[in-house]
């Protein structure tokens, strides 16, 4: 049956095969209204990507890109969880993850000055359960940009990549992610690298490059087919205007920098630099409202100068600032605040500085500065995940990230944390997972946040240092120490030039990224790791692609940062404390076996409600049988003993302390444990001859009984002689 098209627009259709499964792009079959609509296949995964591009530029001072990832809890054949919410809502932190992941590639592929809003939602219509469909809807968002006749430089795709047995491999099923030593996306544009996320358990620096040379070679087909569907659609080029600095204020601008020599009298101490050009800005705007402000008398002049160019000319001042960081980097060798390109600003760190949380650290980098607090609790307080892809996931370990406006001198609304906050908190969470004790070394809950206290470049990394710091001082027994560093880029090549690897050697890579060089760079790199290898890794360029070869001189040179940092860090806190704090809730483990967790829980969680109320304790039981306790230590011993008593198995040769529960001719039932009983023969009641049972026993009379063996039945056999 043929399908109506109400549109009137000619559908396409191109697929190709791409790393083992046909890959298809389709327009113009759903999504008539949009500026452009893809929908996507890759296995049983179907993403529709639409764009919708404004008529006319927005009058703001940035590029009104938004880029969102829909998640529908249909697509898994799945209804929420929630048993008073059950249609989508508020995004999730892993939504708002994969939005930003998407993002980072195509933003920079829009031209500077592009003022046009454009709106981009992927959303996942089909879930293939045997991957993650986030690189799909990167896909989706891409090929859907390539048709809406905008200004993008695309396209790009990215890949998630592991490593099995040494080999990498993408599109893994959700066990393969758990037994690979690496999660790394890369975001690619025709042989070049335009984003990297990565988790890892300390893998070494040179699989991750080799990582993403694989990526790179892989995912042309991906590429080549968004080409062949744009070609078919052949959209209409959109008609555009940039809104750029008017060359003429920008050189009037850069002839005061000259003259002024601000590049020699800004440098050093931060904030007496921000002072300085704060002092300068002001002396050029005084001079210029004079020399072109219009009006009789110097105040109308002034406020002529104000309303018509005093916004053109702080812009062209920006610019200024950014071009001398550049030049005083690449021709000089010379930073902002007078280091080298290597070196890390000075440190300054503290733990144990709240005295009631269970563990709190004060990292202190530069202007940049990050206070951890870390708490524990019982298994039971882990955060429970109920998304699209996710089902009654518990996450024991939890980073939350804060960073208002003050933090950066401004005034900002106090509200529910913004994308950046859940990604910040997100990759300073994923560097130190790799190192945490496992749930049966360590039976607790873990939450660390981060309060920013300072900015000034890479407080994602000072999150990742503090939040170690605070952890060791919790006394949580780390596998080893992570420690972060933020890495920077600038490449001497002319304006809209291509970088290839022949341009290694004008790649100036910096150590320890700060705010003024985060602004005029061309990329920005944070990676932690161990002594032993990379943990968390993210990468993103502000220029069209970089080759690999360039990444692999800074991921190299951020291995001597992070371990300088880490060695401050161990000269604080050696390691993680021998006890927890002591206002931290007392836990005590116990495995039992599978069969036996029903009888702690009981009928309809009968039994277990009676130890937590009789004993004051909190009991906590997983699948595995691993039981967890915790409370005051009294409480804590009371429910232990409790729970042993229910799972102990009988041993034969043990005294018990039992009690009669049924008299027979031939002897008495004993129950010596609960829901267990024994046989009292009368011939083992005493060492002399009984001739009636009830002459040495009465019903709920309490005796000491051995068990003296169990038949290959498991009836057990008691007997109350030799008990000595």
């Amino acid at each position: 049956m043929d399908i109506i098209n109400p549109s009137g627009k000619q559908t396409f259709e191109v697929s190709t095969d791409f790393l083992g499964r046909k890959l298809s792009l389709e327009v113009n079959r759903v999504g008539f209204r949009s500026t452009s609509s893809v929908l996507v296949k890759y296995g049983d995964t179907v993403v529709l990507g639409s764009v919708v591009v404004s008529k006319r530029p927005v009058v703001q001072d940035f590029f009104p890109l938004s880029i969102d990832y829909e998640e529908k809890f249909y697509a898994a054949g799945k209804i929420s969880g929630s048993k008073f919410i059950k249609r989508e809502g508020k995004p999730s932190d892993d939504a708002v993850l994969i939005g930003r992941l998407i993002d980072r590639p195509i933003r920079p592929l829009f031209p500077k000055g592009y003022r046009q809003e454009v709106q981009v939602v992927t959303t996942v219509l089909s879930m293939d359960p045997g991957f993650r469909p986030d690189v799909i809807a990167m896909l989706a968002a891409s090929s859907a940009l390539m048709n809406a006749g905008v200004p993008f430089d695309g396209p790009v795709m990215g890949l998630r990549i592991g490593r099995l047995n040494g080999e990498f491999k993408a599109f893994l099923n959700k066990e393969e992610r758990e037994k690979s030593s690496l999660d790394l996306v890369v975001a690619c544009k025709d042989g070049k690298v335009m984003m990297v996320e990565a988790g890892a358990k300390e893998v070494p620096e040179d699989v991750i490059i080799e990582a993403m040379h694989w990526a790179v070679e892989n995912v042309q087909p991906a590429l080549d087919l968004q080409r062949e569907l744009a070609e078919k659609v052949n959209a209409d080029k959109q008609e555009y205007e940039l809104i750029l600095p008017d060359e003429e204020i920008q050189n009037k601008v850069d002839e005061f920098w000259k003259k002024e020599e601000l590049g020699k009298k800004a440098r050093g101490n931060v904030l007496e630099r921000q002072a300085i050009l704060d002092e300068f800005e002001k002396k050029m705007h005084e001079e210029f409202a004079k020399e072109l402000g219009e009006g009789e008398t110097e105040e109308e002049k002034i406020a002529d100068y104000e309303s018509r160019l005093k916004a053109d000319y702080s812009q062209a001042f920006e610019l200024a600032r950014n071009h001398e960081v550049r030049r005083g980097i690449i021709e000089d060798g010379t930073r902002p605040d007078g280091r080298k390109l290597t070196e890390v600003r000075p440190l300054s760190s503290q733990v144990g500085i709240l005295p009631r949380t269970h563990g709190s650290s004060l990292f202190t980098r530069g202007l940049t500065q990050a206070m951890n607090i870390v708490t524990l609790a019982p298994l039971s307080f882990g955060q429970v995940v109920d998304t699209m892809e996710k089902t009654d996931e518990v996450r024991r370990y939890m980073h939350h990230y804060n960073a208002p406006a003050w933090t950066v001198g401004e005034c900002g609304r106090i509200g529910s944390p913004g994308r950046r906050e859940v990604g910040h908190g997100y990759l300073a969470e994923r560097a130190l997972i790799p190192v945490l004790p496992t749930e049966e070394d360590f039976p607790y809950a873990i939450r660390s946040v981060t309060e920013i206290m300072s900015q000034n470049g890479s407080t994602s990394m000072a999150a990742t240092c503090s939040s170690c710091l605070a952890l060791m001082d919790a006394g949580v027994p780390l596998k080893r120490p992570v420690s972060g560093v933020a890495m920077g880029l600038m490449v001497d090549v002319p304006k809209g030039q291509e970088i290839t690897e022949n341009d290694i050697d004008k790649a100036y890579v910096l150590t320890d990224l700060m705010d003024a060089e985060d602004f005029a760079g061309d990329m920005d790199f944070k990676v932690t790791g161990t002594t032993e290898g990379v943990t968390a890794l993210q990468m993103d360029m502000k220029v069209h692609g970089l080759p690999v070869e360039i990444l692999d001189k800074a991921i190299k040179q951020s291995h001597e940062g992070r371990m300088f940092i880490l060695n401050h860090m161990l000269s604080v806190l050696a390691g993680p404390r021998k006890e927890i704090s002591q206002y931290a809730p007392r836990i005590e483990k116990l495995m039992v076996k599978q069969d036996k967790i029903g009888a702690i829980i009981g009928k309809g969680g009968e039994m277990i409600n009676k130890i937590t109320s009789e004993t004051g304790a909190m009991v906590d039981i997983d699948d595995s049988g691993l039981v967890t306790i915790s409370g005051e230590n009294t409480a804590i011993a009371k429910a232990l003993e409790w729970i042993k008593g229910l799972v102990e198995e009988p041993e034969v040769g043990k005294i018990y302390n039992g009690k009669v529960v049924s008299i027979k001719d031939f002897g008495a039932f004993v129950n010596i444990m609960p829901g267990i009983d024994g046989m009292l023969h009368i011939s083992q009641m005493s060492d002399k001859r009984v001739e009636k049972v009830e002459d040495v026993l009465k019903m709920g009379q309490e005796v000491r009984v051995r068990l003296a063996a169990i038949d290959d039945k498991g009836r057990l056999s008691l007997t109350m002689k030799n008990l000595d």
